[in-house]
């Protein structure tokens, strides 16, 4: 009997899912076809951790597992905010795929399609509005999303950057001082 490891099982908890595409792949050689499956599969805790994984084999259910665990091995924390959308608006580029991400108030609901509802989803966004242009192939969208990702900064760490307070950097976002006084 195998033994499992606590640690990844403790890291397995929580962790949804989602398969995002299948691709039949077929490779001619001498004697014919050789069939094989590819599978992209996002990751995510609902709670800012998420990553994707590829993988390739004879079977869907191998190749799924196999894009399952290179997600794992690969995750990500994004910085949210309130626990429901992004700080601030960002775009990227990867191939001929580029992706707009918006943060939105309270209410508007995941507005995207295709793969980035799955990575939105997989990530606990709750409101956010994404378009993609260009190429609408997942892997190239999914790859934009995560160096749209990559580019986030939350106040904490641009405070921490600059030698601020969190209160001036976000007192600064609107241009005037924010009083902490209620009327």
């Amino acid at each position: 009997m195998a033994r499992v490891n606590d640690k990844n099982l403790q890291n397995d908890m929580g962790l949804v899912d989602k398969l995002v595409s299948i691709n039949r792949v077929s490779k001619t050689v001498k004697g014919g076809r050789n069939m094989s499956f590819s599978a992209l599969v996002v990751v995510g805790d609902k709670a800012g951790r998420i990553g994707f994984g590829k993988g390739k084999a004879l079977e869907v259910q191998s190749a799924v597992q196999k894009a399952t665990k290179a997600a794992k091995a690969k995750m990500i924390r994004v910085p949210l905010k309130e626990g429901r959308t992004l700080h601030h608006d960002s775009e990227a580029k990867y191939g001929a795929g580029k992706v707009v991400i918006r943060s939105a108030v309270p209410g508007t609901g995941i507005i995207a399609g295709g793969a980035l509802r799955a990575v939105f989803e997989c990530l606990g966004i709750q409101d956010v509005v994404a378009k993609s242009q260009g190429s609408n192939n997942p892997h190239n969208m999914v790859r934009a999303a995560f160096l749209a990702f990559g580019k986030m900064n939350s106040p904490k760490s641009v405070a921490a950057r600059r030698g601020k307070s969190v209160a001036e950097i976000i007192a600064g976002r609107d241009g005037k001082e924010k009083t902490a006084t209620a009327e």
